[in-house]
């Protein structure tokens, strides 16, 4: 590390310890070029996680953006908030599990869409009406036939 006084590049560190939060690192150092003092802090380095849009955008995962998704889905339906919270923390380790940085909105989607099927079939056919664009009470119709079939 250089040092701030004189810009020699060799210091020892004369001591160390966590910050109150635990995020970072204080440490002392002493230039051994000067033999002045000074502090650094070392911090873990944020992983930001890229999501490929259907046009082929990309822009940072949004844990806020899914979350208002699936309350919106689930609003007024008897799911507790938990669970939801569960679901978007299951999407942050799938991202987390990636070797790659980025992730396409379709395979959160279907991640998600699973999920969503297990809890609350009307949440499912709300999300799915937003997620696959249905376009009429058609596709409405198919997808609640879908649920009712592999009901019996």
């Amino acid at each position: 590390m250089k040092c701030p006084f004189c810009g020699f590049f060799e210091d020892k560190v004369v001591d160390s310890r966590p910050s109150k939060d635990g995020t970072s690192i204080r440490r002392r150092r002493e230039c051994l070029g000067c033999n002045r003092r000074f502090t650094s802090y070392e911090q873990i380095e944020e992983l930001h996680y890229m999501v490929i849009k259907k046009d082929g955008r990309r822009e940072r995962f949004d844990r806020g953006k899914l979350m208002r998704g699936l309350n919106k889905a689930f609003e007024k339906r008897p799911v507790r908030q938990i669970d939801i919270e569960q679901m978007v923390d299951d999407v942050e380790r799938m991202l987390y599990s990636n070797s790659e940085r980025e992730i396409s909105t379709y395979q959160i989607g279907e991640f998600v869409i699973e999920r969503i099927k297990q809890l609350d079939e009307i949440a499912y056919v709300r999300f799915a009406s937003v997620y696959r664009k249905f376009k009429d009470f058609q596709q409405f119709y198919e997808e609640i036939h879908d649920i009712l079939k592999s009901q019996s």
